[in-house]
């Protein structure tokens, strides 16, 4: 549910001009230099009724990401891989800009660049989800709901969705003779096999300037963002750019290594996160 966040009011032009005049001096609004994000916090299990559950808050950004698992049938063309599954909510109660009805090409933006920066790193190993190899795997659901909206949903989302991911443990079942599948999810068993872990980074250019983690002002005056997913190992293993205007090779390699430094922030929230829950 939501209408394109994306159609932004309007900034007036002195209002432009008052970010641009510190921007010159390296500084924003909010205290922080370009390249440093938000404040991070993150919780897990906080949804007692799914499988794993985490609540990620980047400065007043709020994102909750629960994990359903269950038993289905695996794809054809991997018939010895469990299913992975991201979709995104945005709540009308999270920002006036959104509204009730089915998610929008936005919403369906936001989830499918965390499927991806999801799959191609290989974080979840879809192997070990099989259970009868083309009969019976494990099936993943991973939901977002945006609570909170005051910018940069796309690095919130995959923080919460990641944590989320960690925080998950496979219900305990019994194969029965008839080869029926049966789950008890009261009984917690192994937690997923993550094999990486991988947060994304979104980056706003503003004129000639490039800002980490925009705020929705900041995405207001923005003519374009970037979104570069960092594994653990600071391998970039996705990009994605929006907005109308272009980026020059320059600025394109600069984002990305501004995107390495700054992923640093984020592991290191999303690792405490994982030790303490």
């Amino acid at each position: 549910m939501s209408t394109t966040p994306y159609k932004l009011p309007i900034v007036p032009m002195i209002k432009k001009q008052s970010y641009l005049s510190l921007y010159r001096k390296g500084a924003r609004i909010d205290g922080r230099d370009l390249e440093t994000p938000r404040n991070v916090r993150i919780e897990t299990g906080v949804i007692e009724k799914a499988e794993g559950s985490a609540i990620a808050r980047l400065g007043n950004t709020q994102v909750i990401a629960g994990v359903k698992i269950d038993v289905g049938s695996p794809f054809r063309d991997t018939p010895d891989q469990g299913v992975l599954t991201v979709h995104a909510e945005f709540v009308p109660l999270a920002s006036p800009l959104f509204e009730p009805g089915p998610p929008d090409e936005n919403a369906v933006e936001l989830a499918r660049v965390v499927d991806r920066s999801l799959r191609e790193v290989g974080a979840v190993d879809l192997s070990s989800l099989a259970i009868r190899p083309g009969e019976k795997v494990w099936m993943l659901w991973v939901d977002l709901y945006i609570l909170d909206h005051d910018g940069n949903l796309f690095d919130a989302s995959m923080l919460a969705a990641m944590a989320a991911l960690l925080d998950a443990r496979l219900p305990e079942y019994e194969e029965l003779e008839s080869g029926e599948i049966m789950v008890d999810k009261s009984r917690k068993g192994e937690p997923l096999k993550i094999d990486h872990r991988v947060v994304t980074v979104t980056i706003a250019k503003v004129d000639e300037y490039l800002i980490v983690d925009p705020t929705l002002d900041e995405e207001t005056i923005a003519d374009a963002k970037i979104v570069v997913a960092v594994d653990e190992e600071k391998r970039i293993v996705g990009a994605q750019k929006t907005g109308g205007s272009g980026m020059t090779r320059e600025e394109i390699l600069k984002a990305v290594d501004i995107a390495g430094k700054a992923s640093e922030v984020y592991f290191k929230a999303l690792n405490e996160a994982i030790s303490k829950g």
